[in-house]
């Protein structure tokens, strides 16, 4: 589970980029649209000339995104020298698809495979790097280099004869790789189209499941999320090949003008779409749940939580980064969070029901630029009913968390038990205070004290009780030698931790988008003799 986990997080590295390259694609689309802007979109004049160049930029994510991949997995799964490990990746990766290319040129009958066809399209073809091979995606280069990163984690220090010292390193990882990708090439050329079959298969089958299929994907994203494993739900849909070529997010983008052009519905035009709303409930069901949570708060403390509730469920529905409000009250019961995910669930599909499909896995301002704004003008009936529909989530939501938190007295924030429990999170100021009551510390180690990477090795026991860190988007992801000596959640929480997730020697501290910082920092304090 632990490495699975990883993985996982490894997985998220690349995507961090797509949301900034997702916005700029669709405002370039939008401000390109003739008929929301009149004549000033006519191709030949400079408005239009300008954002098609700002567009372009930012299509470099998409359809770059198998090399986004293969460079990106060992950032988080190298366990040393992650620079050169990404250097060794990317040569790794080409080499696999220039064997799969000449193999296929050779061999292309023996296999199935017509490598005459143009790329792309229903050819199982694509261009990776200015390379003609088989379009494996970004599972293709999830593959390659999680081997390569086994590879260099065990002989990247392997020491070698002096004569042989120039192939010490990155050398001797890609010379290995190099080897290796042979056979893993010749199996790619035999078993991926077969798979290619498959996936056309799948995709069949899951547009025919209809909502049954929304619902069980929505139900699946959302309550994976405490054990790191959503991204295996989701990644293959939007960012892979399981329902269309490309993944939804890639296909959406490159058809948005198209769709915005159509009268037709949303839902006969891309069906595909109904894989891709769970964006609905970080922005409906987040709302309602905050409001259960602030109006069944005690009166004295209200103040206080809406102070703690504003900031994490603006984070939630404006950007779509739910673990703050989530992790809030999933460790103090799972139960509410079950309930989230079947609500969320039940909302997408009865949006899907109405006709509306999309990009929608984000907050409001991709839903904004990458839906509404664009395509409102000609589906805004579509769109009135999804507003309808999530609003009326959010007083579901709302009513079905009061009523639990009070029927089961849950002590969501605002509700503690102990009467003398501060509901807030802990500041770095107040956790130095208390250090400084026990003992003297010099002004070096106040400026220590406030880092909050120092403060993690602390409460996880130490710098000798710490075997391995990496993170995904929000999480400092830890394993330990021994999870006796980890400080209680209290203690994360003291200095800003928004929850703690155990699993044995295996332990996820939510801290927030600024988690690869704290990384950084860890891993520097860390390699300190």
């Amino acid at each position: 589970m632990q490495k699975v986990q990883r993985f996982g997080s490894a997985m998220f590295v690349p995507v961090l980029l797509f949301a900034f390259a997702g916005i700029v694609v669709g405002l370039s689309t939008l401000f390109k649209n003739e008929q929301l802007m009149g004549s000033l979109a006519r191709q030949d004049t400079f408005w239009y000339q300008f954002w098609y160049i700002l567009e372009e930029g930012g299509w470099t994510v998409f359809r770059q995104m198998p090399l986004l991949f293969a460079v990106g997995i060992p950032i988080a799964l190298a366990k040393k020298a992650q620079a050169r490990a990404c250097l060794e990746a990317l040569t790794t990766y080409l080499t696999f698809n220039y064997f799969v290319s000449a193999i296929l040129t050779v061999w292309g009958g023996f296999f199935g495979v017509d490598m005459t066809q143009e790329a792309g399209g229903t050819s199982g073809l694509a261009e990776i790097a200015g390379i003609k091979t088989l379009d494996t995606n970004i599972i293709g280069a999830i593959l390659i280099s999680s081997i390569v990163v086994y590879i260099h984690n065990r002989y990247f220090d392997k020491k070698l004869p002096d004569f042989l010292g120039i192939f010490q390193g990155s050398s001797f990882v890609v010379i290995i790789s190099f080897a290796i990708m042979l056979p893993v090439a010749l199996a790619t050329a035999w078993i991926w189209p077969m798979v290619q079959g498959g996936i056309a298969s799948l995709q069949s089958f899951l547009v025919a499941s209809g909502a049954f299929g929304v619902w069980v994907y929505t139900f699946l994203e959302r309550i994976l999320i405490p054990t790191g494993l959503h991204h295996f739900i989701y990644t293959p849909f939007v960012f892979g090949p399981a329902v269309v070529e490309g993944g939804i997010v890639t296909y959406w983008a490159q058809h948005l003008s198209e769709f915005s052009a159509s009268s037709e519905p949303l839902k006969e035009l891309f069906p595909q779409g109904g894989f891709a709303l769970h964006g609905n409930s970080k922005i409906f069901g987040i709302l309602g749940i905050a409001l259960a949570i602030y109006v069944t708060a005690k009166k004295e403390k209200k103040k206080i939580v809406a102070g703690l509730l504003i900031p994490i469920t603006l984070t939630a529905v404006i950007a779509g980064i739910t673990e703050p409000i989530e992790f809030t009250f999933l460790f103090i019961s799972p139960l509410l969070f079950f309930v989230h995910s079947l609500l969320a669930a039940t909302m997408a599909t009865l949006m899907y029901a109405a006709g509306v499909v999309g990009n929608m896995g984000g907050g409001l301002i991709e839903i904004l630029t990458l839906n509404w704004i664009p395509l409102f003008h000609q589906h805004g009936s579509t769109y009135v009913f999804q507003i309808l529909i999530g609003l009326s989530f959010t007083v579901i939501y709302f009513f079905v968390f009061k009523f639990l938190i009070l029927k089961l007295d849950i002590a969501t924030p605002g509700r503690e038990k102990d009467q003398q429990q501060e509901t807030k999170f802990y500041s770095k100021k107040d956790y130095k205070a208390k250090k400084e009551s026990e003992k003297e510390v010099s002004a070096a180690q106040e400026m220590a004290e406030t880092d909050q990477a120092v403060l993690c090795i602390e409460a996880l026991g130490g710098k000798e009780n710490i075997a391995e860190v990496t993170n995904c988007a929000t999480r400092l992801r830890v394993s330990v030698y021994d999870e006796s000596k980890v400080e209680p959640d209290s203690t994360f929480k003291s200095f800003g931790v928004h929850g703690v997730v155990r699993n044995g020697k295996a332990l996820q501290i939510i801290i927030g988008l600024s988690v690869p910082q704290v990384r950084e920092r860890v891993e520097k304090l860390l390699n300190q003799p």
